[in-house]
């Protein structure tokens, strides 16, 4: 099968992605790697920003990527940016292959490794958090989410575009720890790296409770799903 990737949302995030698809395929030869068309493109409008509504919608540019993958042959498509999928279903109406979220397959992996949870963590931006993306969806299972707020909300979207611009220091990394800890000492069981470049400066050793990769999910259902063939006819 043909995976279609939105990328470019930001770019490096779209880099690791494709890295641990290509770690986690069991290959011994080229030829037996995933067909990926990935369409990085890094012009789509700020989703922080359109949610808050200080920018414009990036609909428009999703829906034309969206369609453009499926008409060069993708099976079904994959977002690594959570964020973006506040704009999700514009992006399934205007296509007539699936779409893979990353928020509900984050979701229910956390609920299949830890099914008697009661309270998640979510390291994720303002566009994800106000958008209420991860609130919505474990609510559905019954399950509390606390969010970086005040300063913390402020210092995190501070990291975030420090990661974007290729700063993955110690200093970053340290700080991504504390708002981790925050959350934490707020009755997180387990934290959700709900930001695609969470993943970037921040792994399980860092913190004293389970780090659930958004990034990994989906890497991990996307690579089941395509060896599968799981929409071929």
């Amino acid at each position: 099968m043909t995976v279609g990737v939105l990328g470019g949302l930001g770019p490096e995030a779209t880099l690791d992605f494709f890295a641990r698809i290509l770690d986690r395929t069991p290959a011994t030869r080229d030829q037996d790697h995933l067909h990926l068309i990935i369409d990085n493109n890094p012009q789509v409008p700020n989703r922080n920003e359109a949610v808050a509504g200080s920018g414009p919608s990036p609909v428009p540019v999703l829906v034309e990527m969206a369609q453009r993958l499926e008409r060069a042959g993708a099976d079904f498509l994959v977002m690594p940016c959570n964020a973006a999928h506040a704009f999700v279903d514009a992006i399934r109406e205007a296509i007539s292959i699936p779409f893979l979220s990353i928020i509900e397959e984050t979701r229910n992996g956390v609920m299949q490794r830890f099914p008697k949870i009661q309270c998640v963590g979510v390291l994720a931006s303002t566009g994800c958090v106000d958008s209420e993306l991860y609130q919505k969806s474990f609510a559905d299972v019954s399950v509390d989410v606390v969010v970086p707020v005040d300063r913390d909300r402020e210092a995190f979207m501070g990291l975030l575009y420090r990661i974007k611009s290729g700063d993955k220091s110690r200093e970053v990394r340290r700080s991504m720890q504390s708002i981790a800890r925050q959350l934490i000492d707020r009755g997180a069981e387990a934290i959700v790296a709900g930001c695609t470049e969470v993943p970037l400066v921040l792994d399980g050793i860092d913190i004293p409770c389970p780090l659930v990769n958004s990034t990994d999910v989906l890497v991990e259902r996307t690579v089941a799903a395509a060896r599968r063939g799981e929409w071929q006819d």
